[in-house]
């Protein structure tokens, strides 16, 4: 029975409950980046799917071969290998996303959630869970990403994977393409709507208050610290 229940963990729990960006806060720079645009966000999420499922099997499999102190080379080195793999099949099928992503499919092997859960997750648990913490992890970042590229792209190009939704005032339609969606701060503003929205519906993902107490002194005095 515990089998089924922490494959579903695994799977689903950085969805909503744990997620890497909304919780962790963590990959936040691609989400900055990337997310002019839907086409742009879901390749680059797939991207990630891959990279991340594949490193976190492959390091768990290898995880009982690995010396302790070269361990963390030995994960940037599958990790780059996975990135240098995608990034090949991205400039032989998808070329003009793949230069629009530029060098952010590069970064991935740098990205906090790649090497977080290769460290903390794959050295510690089997390569079925493994795969499965990876996709989910990967899928809970690409859910932020697709939500802020669907705001920033509807509502700074009034498009939607290209086609036109809102008609722009220039092209004889009523409406005025809003240039502050296309810049960076407008996704860390719709990241924080995210984060918002998920725990308002989700309370126990609030954090604890910071109370402060005061520490006892030799002379009998206490200081707040």
């Amino acid at each position: 029975m515990n089998g089924p229940i922490r494959a579903r963990d695994a799977l689903l729990d950085p969805i909503f409950d744990n997620n890497p960006i909304a919780l962790q806060v963590l990959g936040v720079c691609s989400a900055l980046a990337v997310t002019t645009s839907m086409s742009a966000a879901l390749v680059m999420s797939l991207a990630v799917i891959g990279v991340l499922t594949g490193s976190n099997a492959t390091i768990s499999m290898i995880r009982r071969q690995v010396p302790f102190r070269i361990r963390i080379v030995v994960q940037l080195t599958v990790i780059a290998s996975l990135v240098i793999v995608t990034d090949e099949i991205l400039q032989a099928f998808a070329y003009e996303i793949a230069q629009q992503l530029s060098v952010f499919i590069g970064l991935i092997i740098t990205n906090c959630i790649v090497m977080g859960r290769a460290e903390s997750y794959a050295m510690e648990h089997g390569p079925a869970l493994s795969s499965l913490d990876g996709l989910g992890n990967a899928l809970g970042y690409s859910v932020v990403l697709l939500f802020v590229a669907f705001f920033r792209e509807l509502l700074g190009s009034g498009t939607v994977f290209g086609v036109t939704i809102l008609r722009p005032s220039l092209d004889g339609g009523w409406y005025e393409p809003n240039g502050f969606m296309l810049l960076a701060p407008a996704a860390a503003l719709l990241i924080g709507c995210f984060i918002w929205l998920l725990r308002t519906l989700r309370p126990e993902q609030l954090e604890e208050e910071l109370t402060l107490g005061t520490l006892p002194e030799p002379g009998g005095e206490g200081r707040i610290r």
